[in-house]
C-alpha cells in the first residue's frame, strides 16, 4: 500500500475499496469506468486505491453507471465528504510527515493493535517527558517549539485511549526498552508507573521478553499490526525506517508478521506478571 500523495484517512481507503467492488459488480473493466469520466484507467485504479483524492462529482458519475439508486448514490456521497474531512492530525502537518499520517490515521480506526517494540515505549504508552527525551535525540535541530509540537502531536495520540470504544492495546516490550535510560532516573521511575497505570487497564496488555529468553523470531525490528472491525479493510503491518514506512496488507505477509507477535508472547513474561517485572526494573532507577 504505497503512497504517492498526502496520506490518504482510512475513510478513503474503505470507500476506494467498496468503488472497485461496485466496479465490479457491474461488470464494468477499468476502461468503461475510465470513458465514464473522461479519464484514462490509471485514474480509476488510482482512485480505488486512495492513492488520489475522491472527487464527488466524479465518485457520482461511477456509481450511476454502476446502477446505483439516488438514494444509494446519496448515501454514498455522504460518506465520501465524510471520509474527506481532515482529521484531527493535519493540524500538526509541520511536524507530521506524509508517511506517518496513514498510521495515525489507522490508529484511530483500529480495534486491535498489536505491537513489538525493542527500542522505545510505544508512543501511545509514553509519558510527556519520556517523548520530549526521545524526540530531542531524534530531532536534534529542532527548536524547543518545534518539539512541543511534536510532542503535543504523540500526546494527542493517546487521547484514543481514554475514548468509549477504545482499541485493544497489546504490546511486546523487548527488557532493554526499560533498561534503556531515557531522561532522567525520575523520568524512567514515572514511564515505568505509566506503563503500570495502563496495564490495570482492561483494554490494555504489556508484555516484557526477558533477556534471558535468548533470541526470538522478532529480532529484525519494530512493527505494528492493526485488525479493524470494517468489514473491507484487511489486518495492516506497518514497518518504519529513518525516512519513510511500508504499509503491507497482502494475507501471505500479514500472517507471517502475527505468527511472529504469537510466538514472541509464549516467549514473554506471562501477562499476570508484568507488573512484578516492571516494579522490579523501576527499583534500579
Amino acid at each position: 500500500m504505497a503512497e504517492s500523495r498526502s496520506a490518504p484517512t482510512v475513510g478513503q481507503i474503505v470507500l476506494g475499496l467498496r468503488l472497485r467492488d461496485l466496479r465490479e459488480s457491474a461488470g464494468c473493466s477499468f476502461g468503461d469506468a475510465a470513458y465514464a469520466l473522461s479519464v484514462n484507467a490509471t485514474t480509476v485504479r488510482r482512485m480505488e486505491k486512495a492513492e488520489v483524492g475522491l472527487k464527488p462529482p466524479y465518485v457520482e458519475k461511477l456509481l450511476r453507471v454502476y446502477g446505483l439508486s439516488d438514494d444509494e448514490i446519496a448515501s454514498f456521497l455522504t460518506l465520501v465528504d465524510e471520509a474527506n474531512q481532515p482529521g484531527w492530525w493535519h493540524g500538526f502537518r509541520d511536524v507530521l510527515p506524509a508517511w506517518f499520517s496513514l498510521y495515525v490515521s489507522l490508529e484511530g480506526e483500529a480495534s486491535l493493535i498489536r505491537a513489538y517494540e525493542p527500542h522505545c515505549v510505544p508512543g501511545l504508552l509514553q509519558t510527556e517527558d519520556y517523548a520530549r527525551a526521545l524526540l530531542r535525540i531524534g530531532f536534534p535541530q529542532a527548536s524547543e517549539e518545534e518539539l512541543d509540537r511534536r510532542v503535543a502531536l504523540r500526546m494527542g495520540r493517546q487521547r484514543l485511549l481514554d475514548e468509549p470504544g477504545a482499541p485493544i492495546l497489546w504490546a511486546v516490550l523487548d527488557e532493554q526498552v526499560l533498561r534503556r535510560h531515557v531522561g532522567s532516573p525520575r523520568v524512567m521511575r514515572e514511564q515505568i508507573d505509566r506503563l503500570i497505570e495502563f496495564i490495570a487497564r482492561p483494554q490494555v496488555t504489556v508484555q516484557v521478553i526477558p533477556f534471558t529468553a535468548g533470541p526470538h523470531p522478532g529480532m529484525f525490528g519494530p512493527f505494528q499490526l492493526f485488525r479493524f472491525d470494517i468489514p473491507e479493510l484487511p489486518d495492516i503491518v506497518y514497518t518504519e525506517g529513518l525516512t519513510g514506512a511500508h504499509y503491507l496488507d497482502q494475507r501471505p505477509e500479514t500472517s507471517v508478521y502475527l505468527e511472529v507477535l504469537d510466538r514472541m508472547g509464549a516467549q514473554a513474561a506471562p501477562v499476570p506478571h508484568t507488573e512484578a517485572v516492571l516494579g522490579e526494573i523501576r527499583k534500579e532507577f
